[in-house]
């Protein structure tokens, strides 16, 4: 009998051994591939950070064994998500400043400003995330009520879109702008002949120019704040749309030492100086950073009246917006990028700066296909204009965008052009590929409002009842290619990242529902359960 036992635990052992050895098994879990044929698998292995076979339970539990096995009880699963276009760096900075956002009043922007200096006194007052059309009166505020609050003290409060600033006379003193400044590409906006502290595109510039740097511990919290916030939601990658070098590198070292997980598709801003040094010294890889491209803006955002358009505001007579980059610059810029290996990733939003971009990279990528160039919102799109989009340029798009600004939107723009306005389903059709993404810190990190935005059309008061401009809705699949296989494509990383395949990098996102399976309206709820880069619990 004894034999007889010795016998039983030397097959186990035996067939045990001949299983591969692994680093992790997720096993019983609602896998959505993404890949090619959108498929389903049960349970995938895990080695060196990288998946080595997905498939049911059953055949992956036949051939790998490992130490560390999550059964997932059926939980969803699906490639780590991407948030295509997004502001990281700036999200952390913004934990360290006055949070604005949600105001529904300039007084309640006060009190915000007021309670934060009695908690925590500043010398120079930074705040973001105003924005005047959620107020009661939607007007632009002035800074008389900062003046009389702040007289000694500068106050410098950015729009919710980072496209103008509110400031008060010490900023503006000590900026050195003055009734006869002038800049091009923007406004400083009056009320008579008086400057009313509303600073718009360009002329920020000399505000942010006094703006005190941030100490390096400050950069560094800021960084790892908003890593935090990001993992919580299960983004995986985030695509920082403007990145200055010094940043660039303080983000390459902190993730080289191990302090900084998330990967990050970093968009260089487009300065003379960062130009020179990365054309001169090329694209910069590794496995959680990738340097490959340069951040341009067009035109300014909607809500501030800087979006360009080819003809007026329908709200305000005579006024077309303003280009941030002239025509030519951007031409420029377009011909002197496409003889590198970068991409050029454009801000555009109003149809004219659209119909700029679209005509600079057409002349400028001749002859030179797949370079997959982006423009970053894509708002505002003319009937005509659209077609561009067959030839390999590539729309990012921010679905809350639409959702936010469906409210004021027609006032600004009119009947007609709102048929070519946050047009993604039109825009999907043309290009084949649509990346989607955030733009957050301007709207909420949360991924799952990104897809309820894309697909259901709705804010979260579930309005409008039947969905705002359906037609150009998402289906659930569409969405999700978006937020994982598209977006990695977008960023020449399809074959890394962005689904669930053998050789890829085991990032994933678990979640407590299956959003692509629940009600609608119940996908603003999803909460995420876990989240996983390189095989490794990183929520």
């Amino acid at each position: 009998m004894k034999c007889l036992w010795t016998l039983v635990v030397l097959l186990v052992i035996g067939c045990e051994t001949s299983k591969e050895q692994v680093d992790l098994l997720v096993l019983n879990a609602n896998v959505y591939t993404v890949d090619e044929g959108f498929s389903k698998a049960e349970a995938f292995a895990v080695q060196n950070g990288r998946f080595v076979a997905v498939g049911t339970s059953e055949a992956i539990k036949k051939s790998y064994a490992s130490d560390q096995i999550f059964d997932a009880k059926g939980l969803a699963i699906t490639p780590g998500l991407i948030d295509a276009h997004c502001h990281f760096y700036g999200l952390g900075l913004n934990q360290q400043w006055v949070d604005l956002t949600g105001t529904l009043s300039y007084g309640e922007v006060l009190e915000r400003i007021q309670q934060s200096q009695k908690e925590n006194p500043k010398d120079f007052i930074l705040g973001r995330g105003w924005d005047q059309n959620d107020w009661e009166v939607k007007e632009f505020p002035t800074k008389i009520e900062l003046d009389s609050l702040f007289p000694a003290t500068p106050v410098v409060l950015e729009r919710v879109d980072g496209h103008a600033y509110l400031v008060n006379q010490r900023a503006l003193d000590k900026a050195g702008i003055t009734k006869k400044t002038k800049v091009d590409g923007g406004e400083i906006l009056k009320k008579g002949s008086e400057i009313t502290g509303v600073i718009i595109d360009n002329p920020m510039r000399m505000i942010y120019a006094i703006i005190p740097p941030e100490s390096l511990d400050t950069r560094i919290r800021a960084l790892k704040d908003a890593e935090r916030i990001c993992l919580d939601y299960g983004l995986t990658t985030v695509d920082d749309a403007g990145l200055d070098r010094a940043t660039i590198e303080l983000i390459d070292s902190l993730q080289q030492a191990g302090e900084l997980q998330i990967r990050i598709y970093a968009m260089v801003g487009n300065s003379p100086t960062e130009l020179d040094h990365y054309l001169e010294n090329g694209p910069l890889k590794t496995d959680r950073l990738n340097v490959r491209s340069f951040k341009v803006y067009a035109d300014g955002a909607l809500g501030s009246r800087g979006a360009v358009l080819k003809k007026p505001y329908a709200d305000q007579a005579g006024h077309y917006g303003a280009m941030v980059t002239p025509v030519s610059e951007i031409e420029n810029l377009a011909a002197r990028i496409a003889e590198s290996d970068f991409q050029m990733n454009t801000h555009a939003i109003g149809d004219s700066a659209n119909a700029v971009v679209l005509r600079a990279y057409t002349k400028a990528l001749k002859d030179k296909p797949g370079r997959r160039w982006k423009i970053e919102h894509a708002q505002i799109i003319d009937s005509a204009d659209f077609d561009y989009f067959k030839l390999g340029i590539i729309p990012s798009v921010q679905p809350t965008h639409a959702t936010s600004d469906m409210y004021w939107a027609e006032d600004r723009l009119g009947a007609d052009r709102m048929k070519g306005a946050y047009a993604f389903k039109k825009l999907l059709d043309r290009s084949g590929i649509l990346a989607l993404g955030t733009d957050f810190p301007v709207e909420q990190v949360s991924p799952f409002l990104t897809f309820y935005a894309a697909v259901a059309r709705k804010d979260l008061n579930e309005y409008p009842e039947h969905g705002f401009q359906m037609q150009d809705a998402l289906s659930r699949e569409e969405a999700l290619r978006g937020m994982t296989i598209w977006a990695a494509y977008s960023n020449f990383e399809e074959h890394e990242k962005g689904s669930i395949e053998v050789g890829k990098l085991a990032d994933f996102t678990v979640y407590n529902e299956d959003f692509m399976q629940v009600p609608v309206s119940e996908i603003p709820n999803i909460k995420v359960e876990q989240t996983y880069i390189g095989g490794k619990a990183v929520k």
